[in-house]
């Protein structure tokens, strides 16, 4: 069985992936940021214990245990957020075998469930999350006010704490110079629209991170539909933009297959290359236009030519200039798979 972030799913030509993030703390414990060493480890203490008791095949992982490379894999493939690897040596996880579920825990706050699909997957994502929340509920007691609802440290996230997200590729609205009217459009709809890695980031291979702004005065279910609702419209914006593009056939043709070419017959290529000349594949894939390759070699090409996972893959630890080398290598056998 293929983990989630190889696999496609429902409107996948578009959506990449799904992600619902609910953040619950503990009652009578201060907020990760405030606590002290001891206090964070009361918690880590507090979770490992009941996490037989949760299920869904998780495994307690403290951060202080993991290598650089390892955390560095997580986040490349966003189970965990980057200030988290960095700054939390009192943080854990629960991770399961598929990778689609990882909780943090003592990030910003003290859990963050997580729930990951492939492609458009809002509603089933948010069954599961609320599900595995329900169970850790009945186990330890959630931070709530009758008046605001569940308590987080980051007033945005009180109320549900909910955060539900799309990862959307767009590079036709890019290529047609519409993006940025998308980007207005989406903002004025109570929506964040960022890079690749949230907050902060920046955007890598036409891929743009569409999530709610609010969770406090809203149902769970209301902003799924927001979520839903922006989704769908940004999915026709950008078929309607690969259709016009399609028109300019050649053009549009020449311009993937060199991208193709590239890929299949360097001998050395850098991570930012490599995720641009992907991004142009993938629309090539999915328009039926480059039939050498499938979802599934395109996935393995955006998830193995990254640093970590690239060398997580290789089983070996490499400096820059021979990362760029071997990722050559690997593009070129992912690429010739049968």
């Amino acid at each position: 069985m293929l983990n989630w972030y190889l696999q496609s799913g429902k409107d996948s030509d578009i959506v990449t992936s799904t992600r619902i993030r609910i953040a619950r703390n503990i009652k009578g414990n201060k907020f990760p940021k405030n606590a002290s060493k001891e206090e964070r480890e009361k918690i880590l203490n507090i979770i490992q214990e009941i996490t037989p008791k949760i299920g869904y095949g998780l495994k307690f992982l403290k951060l202080k245990d993991m290598d650089d490379l390892t955390k560095l894999a997580l986040i490349e493939k966003h189970l965990i957020s980057p200030e988290f690897a960095v700054n939390h040596e009192d943080g854990a996880i629960l991770i399961n075998n598929d990778e689609n579920i990882c909780i943090m825990i003592n990030e910003e706050d003290h859990l963050r469930i997580q729930v990951f699909s492939a492609g458009l997957e809002l509603e089933s994502s948010l069954n599961l999350a609320i599900e595995i929340e329900k169970t850790i509920g009945s186990l330890v007691n959630f931070a709530y006010s009758d008046k605001y609802g569940y308590l987080t440290e980051c007033p945005t996230n009180v109320g549900t704490g909910l955060r539900a997200s799309v990862m959307v590729h767009l590079p036709a609205l890019t290529a047609t110079r519409n993006i940025n009217k998308v980007l207005d459009v989406t903002n004025n709809f109570g929506m964040n629209i960022r890079g690749l890695y949230g907050e902060g980031s920046n955007t890598q291979g036409n891929i743009y991170q569409i999530s709610n702004k609010q969770s406090l005065g809203i149902s769970e279910k209301e902003i799924i539909n927001s979520i839903n609702l922006i989704t769908n419209k940004i999915i026709e914006q950008e078929r309607t933009a690969r259709k016009y593009l399609a028109k300019k056939s050649i053009e549009l043709e020449d311009r993937l297959y060199r991208a193709y070419g590239v890929l299949t017959n360097c001998r050395k290529i850098s991570s930012e290359e490599a995720k641009k000349l992907i991004s142009d594949v993938r629309l090539g894939t999915d328009l039926g236009i480059i039939k050498e390759m499938t979802d599934l070699k395109v996935n393995k090409l955006d998830l193995y030519t990254k640093p970590a996972n690239l060398q997580i893959y290789l089983e070996q630890e490499l400096d820059e200039k021979q990362r760029d080398i071997e990722r050559a290598e690997v593009i070129k056998k992912i690429i010739n798979e049968e």
